[in-house]
């Protein structure tokens, strides 16, 4: 079982595919347990992939006495690729805490970071992001996982999308499961999601970066993204008109994997 003890917490990783090193970080959740299948099609193909549990999930335990901040997310992953002796990682951080953590470890550890794919993202919450964030906690802590799960997923996918697949995306299996019964970790991610602020120092990020624009996405689209694109020298943006919140169906993933592999190949 690939555990390490690492920033004064068992931390849980796994490694798919062989390869140059990636590492691939989501938003609330875990690409672990079989969460892998979930990966863009081609990237284990291609790259040994790290996927981890973050504090307070999966098999990662946490220290409640620590400050949530994303810089505390960023030291974990930090310390777990100096724990593997990796240099030079593509990272994807796709959706929130994963693309926040990812400006924070380029920012503060470049030899690590190859390359930096953001999606979903922000360098610092406005007025109504931070109330959508503490919104779904609010959900979680007063309706009950359920009604989170269910209000959250009305957020985050498509019209269509949802009235097809809503069976699929709801209850013990469905959407950020993860955090169905994990009401403390989930009040922490949101906590160190509200405080994360890059605004003032990406003119610190060298590594080459693909930021992806939603452009039906409700929670972090380009009113949140396009300022880091803005604000880095060696950036490309991409538009996707049609994509909420998280990629979804077949179509859609097709097109994201056909953005994102040819730009961590050129890197």
């Amino acid at each position: 079982m690939p555990i390490a003890r690492i920033n004064n917490h068992t931390m849980y990783y796994e490694i798919h595919g062989r390869g140059e090193p990636l590492i691939c970080i989501g938003g609330w959740g875990t690409f672990c347990h079989g969460g892998e299948a979930k990966l863009a099609r081609g990237l284990t193909d291609r790259y040994a992939v790290l996927v981890i549990d973050y504090r307070g999930i999966g098999q990662s335990d946490d220290d409640p006495e620590q400050e949530p901040t994303i810089l505390l997310h960023a030291n974990d992953v930090i310390g777990l690729i100096d724990h593997l002796g990796w240099r030079d990682v593509r990272f994807v951080g796709l959706v929130g805490m994963g693309a926040c953590i990812a400006q924070e470890v380029a920012i503060r550890r470049p030899d690590l970071v190859r390359c930096m794919v953001n999606m979903g993202c922000w360098v610092k919450v406005d007025t109504f992001l931070r109330d959508q964030l503490e919104l779904f906690m609010v959900m979680h802590r007063e309706a009950g996982f359920y009604e989170f799960q269910r209000f959250c997923s009305a957020m985050s996918f498509l019209p269509e999308y949802y009235n097809e697949n809503k069976q699929r995306l709801l209850g013990p299996q469905g959407a950020w499961s993860e955090l169905n019964g994990r009401y403390p970790a989930h009040e922490r991610f949101i906590r160190a999601c509200v405080g994360h602020d890059t605004s003032e120092r990406l003119h610190l990020i060298e590594a080459p970066t693909l930021v992806v624009h939603a452009g039906q996405d409700l929670v972090t689209g380009p009113r949140t993204t396009k300022p880091l694109e803005a604000g880095l020298r060696n950036v490309e943006g991409v538009l996707m008109p049609a994509v909420a919140h998280i990629v979804a169906g077949r179509e859609q993933k097709q097109q994201f994997c056909e953005i994102l592999l040819p730009f961590l190949a050129r890197h």
